[in-house]
């Protein structure tokens, strides 16, 4: 059965840059055929990533995050943790598990930092939904 119908999962951290990943997903994949769902963090994407996926009802699922350095813990270890759920999930549903979530090693909370990184989100969700598509086709090469 061949799905065509996209799964974007998005964390409301920064969500006026991680939202933009989900424009640039859209410019490649039509919006109508895209469901959205938000989730409050980027710890929180696997597991819904892969209980989305075990719906059967996605050609693949994108999941976007901006982890930043707060201060208070070592981002790092949420954003290898995050990118490492995200994988598991693939792998652990047969549905292709995508990740558009990016840990910057220089971030600050100003206009110019926040343009840079909105429109790189925008590109990355672009090419988030080229692989989707990409991956869809080349799955259905090996199956046939």
């Amino acid at each position: 059965m061949t799905h065509t119908r996209y799964a974007f999962i998005k964390a409301n951290w920064h969500s006026e840059i991680v939202d933009r990943a989900l424009d640039g997903f859209c410019e490649v994949i039509p919006a109508d055929q895209v469901d959205v769902f938000d989730v409050p963090g980027a710890f929180e994407m696997p597991l819904l990533a892969r209980d989305v996926a075990r719906s059967g009802r996605y050609a693949a699922v994108a999941a976007a995050a901006f982890v930043v350095d707060g201060g208070i813990y070592r981002h790092e270890f949420v954003a290898q943790a995050v990118v490492n759920g995200l994988m598991q999930a693939g792998l652990e549903t047969d549905v292709p598990v995508l990740s558009v979530s990016l840990t910057p090693h220089v971030y600050q909370e100003t206009d110019h930092h926040q343009a840079i990184y909105r429109e790189h989100f925008v590109q990355k969700g672009r090419e988030a939904a080229e692989a989707a598509l990409a991956v869809a086709k080349l799955r259905l090469t090996v199956a046939a």
